[in-house]
Parts: structure tokens; C-alpha cells; sequence
């Protein structure tokens, strides 16, 4: 069974209700078992990776590979054109901007760029119930009114992002049938209270119930997640195949089984995304402790063009198309600063090569994080798509990826330098900062920072610490570096009332303890998001 434990909450009794709470136990009574074995394959295949051997396509399933003739699902009713989406976390006001925004889908996002509040997690949940009966609106704390002007049917495409297999739900408890008890599946929470309040309502609306998978790490997490959304679909009597997913390939592992990921989610998949900032962190992370083979310069050094990144998307376009689904580029990080117009110009500029090059690629439409982005991405690809809603029809039968090319990292520019150590830190503290105060998107030096992109800032810190880089300028990185400038950039920024104390804390621990956790966020939510436990008479009210 599931128990709520988080204290009563805004919005808990329009999303928390029994029935919803009831399917959300059903579904962890029927997969929770096998997310935890899933979750050890990983943990054996990151041991494996550190010791030595690299990931490579898998002998087991070439068939699946080999065969020309399966497809797909494609796209459901209102995904057929994806140019440009929005991406931005669910509480009300970015909410309402992205449904004015223009954009063809906005990807709802409970992952990366929300922090995981309970407040948040719940307060998402009554944005979007709010916003796919079309009666979302809210006042600032000022008094400003923010409505959605757009007719309903002309809002962007509800594309939900449910948090990753890695990650719980401390507010709720399942007990299994043997009468183990442990927090609850954050991705089964997620999915289970979106699905149930909302998939019949968007159905209704022309569209559908749409799922962003985010941190797969094998076919065999996409065969759980299909096998989930069958469940759900038979559950409340829908038809299977209503439900669409779109798979961020966002992991080292996951590059291997582009094909495996699409047959295994075949009557339910719409595409693939090139989840970029993931997937350059999964490559630190991966191989952490191989040596300098796999070591990287300053992160703005990472780009969209060396040699592991143009493999890895290039051939997701070409697995894509050949199984008739969409490719989705990735999110450039670069947003306008409407105070400052040169800065504003120089992002906008650095967006239109991103998006340029994605769509002469023969990606069918990307991401962006701002409203003010849109123009500029949707020039670019409008250009190269015209009338048509994507290109699915351009096969790049040019495209021919090894395993070598994947993991060839000698490409990018490795140059470390004492900006680049002081920007890590400063970025990862800021941002880990914003997110212990609930804000999960931050716009940080002119860039648009989540989780994912301050898991690159630590990740690179620790990197060139075990492999003992030598900055361009003569300094060695090491522990008393990296803690040097932290205590230097908390004494600069630290203000009253701020998290920065425990914002670096946090980075030490990350970044130089013994044992570096997988993400970030795990201790961190532990440790500072979980409310206390409520009374007996909370408990009681909340069911």
C-alpha cells in the first residue's frame, strides 16, 4: 500500500485523492520489484565501465537491429509537428508562459528543472490539471495577473517529463506485499498521478496522455516503462497505443540501444531526444576513473561539434528516421538577457548556428528555454522543413557510427583553465543554491542552468582532481584548490537568508568526499527536501 507521509499541502486534495493514490499503489505493486532490479544491472554496468570495459552495442539483440521492417508508432494527435518545443518546470507562472509561447509542444517538466519539493511535486501535478482543463491562472505575490490568452486547442502539446528510475518520493511509502517499507518510485508517483487525473481529459482534447522518459540507461528500462503504460492504459480502459513516449537518450548506455529503446517502446513511441547535457555528464560520470583517456577541458569547451557529441546525434537522427520517429535536438543553453541588448544578440546568434546546424542534420525540431528563443529556432528550422511538419522521410544512410566514434573524446579541446575551475564552482554553487529555495531552472552567467548542467560543473571538478590537471596557467587542481575557491565564492555571494552555507556544503561533499555519489540531487533531496514527518492527525486528514 501506499501512505502519504508528507504533511497536508496546497492542491493535496484535488491531486492526493484516494482513487489516484490507489492506482499509483497498483502500479508499484506490479513494477516496483523489477525497478530495483533494474536499478542493480546499472550499478553492475557502471562498475564494469570504471574497471575497464566499454560499453558497445549489444550481440544479443543485432537482429533487432538488422531488420529493416518494424517502424514505430509515430506521432499522436497533436505531435505530428514538433519544430520548436519549450521546456520549463511546472509551477504556474512559467506554466502560463509556455502555453502563450508559440511553441508546437511544451515538454512539462518534474525532472531537472524542478526541484523536488513536495510542494513542487504536488503544486506541478495541480498546474497541469489546471492547464489541460484550459482554467490555469495566477497572481504573483506583486498582484500581477498571468492568463492563458491562447485558445485551448492552440496551445502547445503537453509533453510530461516524470522524474528517473534513480530517483524517490520520500512523502509516500510503500509497503510491498512481504510488508517492506520504502519511499515510493519517484517515476511512478510522477506518471501515476499525471495519467490518472489527466489521460482521458487530454484524449478528449484532441491529443493525448505524452510522457518525456528521461535517464534510460537500457532497452530493458524501456521494456518497464511499456510495459507500464499497457498496464495503464487497460487500467481505466483505454485503448493501448494511445499513450506516446519520447525517449531522451541522455546516457552513455543508452547511445548503444538507440534501436533496442524504440522496438521495445514500438506501440507507444513517438522519438528519440538528444538529451545533451546528460549525455556529456553520463560521459564524466561513466568513465570517472579511467584516466586521462576520458578527461575534458573547461566545460564551454564540450561543444555540440567534437567528435563523440556530432556521432552521438548523428546517429540518432538515422536510427530515428529508419524506424519512422522523430529526432528532437537538444536544449542550447544560451538565453536573451532583455537588459542587456549585445548580450541578448550574442545568444541569439549562438542559438541560430545551434539550431541551424540541428536541422540541416535532419533533426524534426528542438528545444529552447525561453520564450524569446522561439523566433530564432523556428526561423532556422522553417527554412529547411517549409510546410512540412517534419522530416522524417530524409534517411541518412550516410551515417555510419562504431562504437569507436561514440566514445572518441581526443577530439575536444582538453585545456583547463583558472576560469574554467572558478566558473565550475561558482555555477554549481549558485544553482545548488537556487534549488535547495525550491527553483529548479536558473538562469546563471547568461546561460540556462538544471540539474543537468551542474552535474557537468562537479563532475568536471572531480575529474581533474583524480586525474591531476595542471591548469593553463601553471595551477594544479586539487582538493585545496577547488575548496579554496569555494570558500571564496560563498564569501562573495553569500547574503542573509541565503542557502549558500548549505549550498556548499553540499558541493564539498559532491565534489571531494570519498565515495562521489551518482547524482547530486540524491543527498541533497534527502538531506534538505523532505518535510518532517506529519502528526497523526495530518496523516489521518491526508487519507
Amino acid at each position: 500500500m501506499i501512505q502519504i507521509t508528507g504533511p497536508r499541502i496546497d492542491r493535496g486534495d484535488d491531486i492526493l485523492t484516494p482513487e489516484a493514490i490507489a492506482f499509483v499503489d497498483h502500479l508499484h505493486q506490479a513494477f516496483a520489484g523489477r525497478r530495483q532490479e533494474l536499478l542493480a544491472e546499472r550499478r553492475r554496468h557502471r562498475e564494469e565501465a570504471g574497471n575497464g570495459r566499454d560499453p558497445r552495442f549489444l550481440s544479443s539483440t543485432a537482429a533487432i537491429r538488422e531488420d529493416d521492417t518494424w517502424r514505430v508508432a509515430g506521432a499522436g494527435p497533436g505531435l505530428e509537428d514538433r519544430r520548436v518545443e519549450i521546456t520549463g518546470p511546472t509551477d504556474p507562472k512559467m506554466a502560463i508562459n509556455a502555453l502563450n509561447s508559440g511553441a508546437r509542444v511544451w515538454l512539462a517538466d518534474l525532472e531537472d528543472a524542478t526541484s523536488p519539493t513536495w510542494a513542487n511535486i504536488v503544486g506541478g501535478q495541480g498546474t497541469l490539471f489546471d492547464a489541460v482543463r484550459g482554467r490555469l491562472a495566477f497572481t504573483s505575490a506583486e498582484g500581477k495577473d498571468y492568463r492563458v490568452t491562447t485558445p485551448l486547442e492552440h496551445t502547445p502539446t503537453i509533453v510530461m517529463r516524470p522524474r528517473g528510475w534513480h530517483l524517490v518520493e520520500k512523502h509516500l511509502a510503500f509497503t510491498d506485499r512481504a510488508g517492506r517499507s520504502t519511499p515510493a518510485s519517484a517515476s511512478l508517483t510522477d506518471f501515476g498521478l499525471y495519467f490518472w487525473h489527466n489521460a482521458q481529459a487530454v484524449v478528449d482534447a484532441g491529443r493525448g496522455p505524452y510522457f518525456y522518459l528521461p535517464k534510460l540507461e537500457s532497452h530493458l528500462e524501456a521494456r518497464l516503462w511499456n510495459d507500464i503504460f499497457v498496464f495503464a492504459q487497460q487500467r481505466i480502459g483505454m485503448p493501448v497505443g494511445t499513450i506516446r513516449a519520447t525517449v531522451l537518450i541522455e546516457t552513455i548506455p543508452a547511445a548503444f540501444e538507440m534501436d533496442e529503446i524504440l522496438y521495445e517502446l514500438r506501440d507507444h513511441c513517438a522519438g528519440l531526444n538528444a538529451g545533451r547535457w546528460d549525455y556529456i555528464f553520463s560521459m564524466i560520470k561513466t568513465f570517472q576513473g579511467r584516466g586521462r583517456r576520458f578527461a575534458f577541458g573547461d566545460r564551454d569547451r564540450i561543444t555540440m561539434t567534437v567528435p563523440f557529441m556530432r556521432a552521438y546525434t548523428e546517429l540518432l537522427v538515422a536510427t530515428c528516421h529508419r524506424r519512422g520517429a522523430h529526432a528532437i535536438g537538444g536544449m542550447s543553453a544560451f538565453i536573451p538577457n532583455r537588459k542587456d541588448a549585445e548580450a541578448t544578440e550574442r545568444a541569439l546568434q549562438k542559438v541560430a548556428d545551434d539550431k541551424r546546424r540541428e536541422a540541416g542534420d535532419g533533426f524534426d525540431g528542438t528545444w529552447v528555454a525561453h520564450p524569446d528563443l522561439i523566433p530564432t529556432a523556428l526561423a532556422e528550422f522553417d527554412a529547411v522543413l517549409g510546410e512540412r511538419p517534419n522530416q522524417v522521410e530524409r534517411q541518412r544512410d550516410d551515417v555510419h557510427v562504431t562504437a569507436d566514434d561514440l566514445l572518441d573524446v581526443a577530439g575536444a579541446d582538453a585545456t583547463v583553465t583558472d576560469g574554467g575551475v572558478r566558473a565550475n564552482v561558482s555555477v554549481a554553487l549558485r544553482y545548488l543554491e537556487a534549488w535547495l529555495r525550491g527553483t529548479g531552472a536558473v538562469a546563471i552567467d547568461g546561460l540556462m542552468e538544471d540539474a543537468a548542467t551542474a552535474e557537468i560543473s562537479r563532475s568536471l571538478l572531480r575529474q581533474w582532481i583524480d586525474n591531476r590537471i595542471v591548469t593553463a596557467e601553471g595551477a594544479p587542481v586539487d582538493a585545496a584548490l577547488v575548496s579554496h575557491v569555494l570558500d571564496e565564492e560563498q564569501a562573495r555571494l553569500e547574503t542573509d537568508g541565503s542557502r549558500f552555507a548549505d549550498a556548499a556544503d553540499l558541493l564539498r561533499e559532491v565534489v571531494l568526499g570519498e565515495d562521489v555519489p551518482t547524482f547530486l540531487t540524491i543527498p541533497a533531496y534527502a538531506r534538505y527536501l523532505v518535510d518532517t514527518a506529519p502528526s497523526e492527525e495530518d496523516l489521518a486528514l491526508a487519507g
